[in-house]
């Protein structure tokens, strides 16, 4: 696929990072020179210097015959004009767009061919909310992953000794909970992928990853761990657009209270919220923290644009008693730096959110989303199987006759409303929505590869 991606910032870089590993032809145009330089030191792409919203560099960059335009600039503006020139000058077939201001987003009839042609919208600052919304609704998950509308959930958690089924080999998990439906699709153990097997047995300090009903997530973690307190109090430092949106998130159901350094913000927002308590202070001021009971917190989430204060804010928190902390964290190197250190519970990576819903417009077959995880070395995604027995790879055939590459798992599968877990016996129908986990992301074209439809009918 010939991708045209405008912006080479943190998620721009990242993008071009992931697609160009997986042999497409990627070209990155940004005004800065000297980060193309380096890029394209480091990765097979081709680099265009310039305005990414000037007809000469779209074309310079090919787009007259490109598959897909990502607009990732840090202008929101920027990224609508160079959709609006890709559609009317060089019809480029699909144009995905950054757009982070509110103001924008309110307004869907904005987008569409008649108006600004922009095909998909993607607001991190959204996702960031709804990831961070999620953690806290399931607290000692390390990630939680919707599929299919929010049928089926996927989650990550570590495994903690104490648990039920520590110990005890996966075939047990159903012994323990017979009335319900789940299946381990990874296993982590110190940092290394194991295939979940009907033997393996699972160690203290595993990271799992199980999918299930959504209403049964709650039942399932509490086999691999003792099960955290319902989250009451939450405390959010910075009043941002991803502080704000996720107040208006969680404030009708629990007790929210946002720290914010600026006076100006702090009044505004207060003024916008209904139920937070907004506080004008410094986030790693020990003694505000004091103040305002941080022993008492049960989720502390550093929020600011600054990575270095988010990691020193969420590590006084934890030292001074808040159950759980997550900071928001750009830099991949801190990311993984912090993630699950003894004071910081989960780093939110920005780009690997984002990054997740833009893959699921590249990949080809009928994928409708793309979870990055592990800090993008492993990937989950829900794929549609088309077809017949005849034009299809997987249609018609049992799982354990489908020639998954390795370190591939099934899931599940959705049938309309029905959620079956993916056995070796299991028959993959026509139109069902089947749920894979990817080890190894490289294996990414194999898998495209089964769920296309041929084209030949025997």
């Amino acid at each position: 696929m010939k991708i045209i991606i405008l912006g080479a910032g943190q998620v721009g870089s990242s993008l071009a990072q992931n697609l160009a590993s997986e042999a497409n032809d990627v070209t990155l145009v940004d005004t800065d020179g000297g980060r193309l330089q380096d890029l394209q030191d480091r990765l097979d792409l081709r680099t265009v210097v310039g305005n990414a919203t000037h007809p000469p560099v779209l074309m310079r960059a090919g787009a007259d015959d490109a598959d897909l335009m990502i607009a990732v600039t840090n202008s929101d503006e920027a990224n609508m004009i160079a959709c609006q020139v890709g559609y009317t000058l060089f019809h480029t077939p699909t144009r995905i767009a950054r757009v982070r201001a509110p103001e924008y987003l309110a307004y869907p009839q904005l987008f569409s061919p008649d108006a600004l042609p922009v095909d998909v919208l993607i607001s991190p600052e959204q996702l960031v909310t709804q990831y961070v919304k999620r953690l806290i609704e399931h607290p000692g998950a390390l990630q939680v992953l919707d599929f299919a509308g929010g049928k089926v959930r996927m989650v990550g958690v570590r495994a903690y000794y104490g648990g039920p089924l520590v110990g005890q080999a996966l075939r047990t998990l159903r012994e323990h909970m017979p009335n319900v439906q789940t299946r381990v699709a990874a296993l982590f153990r110190r940092g290394q992928a194991i295939i979940p097997e009907g033997d393996t047995v699972i160690e203290a300090g595993d990271e799992v990853f199980f999918v299930a009903a959504r209403k049964n997530i709650r039942a399932v973690m509490s086999e691999l761990r003792k099960l955290d307190k319902p989250v009451k109090r939450i405390m959010l430092a910075g009043g941002g657009n991803i502080g704000k949106r996720l107040a208006q998130a969680l404030e009708s159901r629990y007790q929210v209270k946002i720290i914010e350094r600026g006076g100006a913000r702090a009044r505004a927002i207060s003024e916008e919220l209904n139920r937070t308590i907004v506080l004008m202070g410094d986030a790693a001021d020990e003694e505000l923290l004091l103040e305002e009971n941080i022993e008492n917190t049960d989720v502390f989430c550093a929020l600011t644009n600054d990575d270095e204060a988010n990691i020193l804010s969420g590590m006084l928190a934890k030292r001074r008693g808040a159950r759980m902390v997550m900071s928001l964290i750009n830099r991949p190197a801190y990311v993984d730096l912090v993630q699950g250190s003894e004071d910081i519970d989960i780093a939110i990576s920005p780009q690997q959110a984002t990054i997740g819903t833009l893959l699921a417009h590249v990949r080809r077959g009928d994928v409708v989303m793309v979870h990055s995880l592990r800090r993008g070395a492993a990937e989950a995604i829900e794929a549609v199987a088309h077809g017949d027995s005849n034009s299809s790879r997987v249609v018609g055939r049992r799982i354990e006759n489908i020639p998954l590459p390795a370190g591939t798992t099934i899931g599940c599968l959705v049938r309309g409303d029905e959620v079956i877990m993916g056995h070796h016996d299991t028959v993959i129908e026509p139109e069902d929505h089947v749920i894979l986990f990817l080890v190894d992301k490289r294996r990414i074209t194999e898998v495209e590869r089964l769920f296309q439809v041929g084209v030949t009918f025997i």
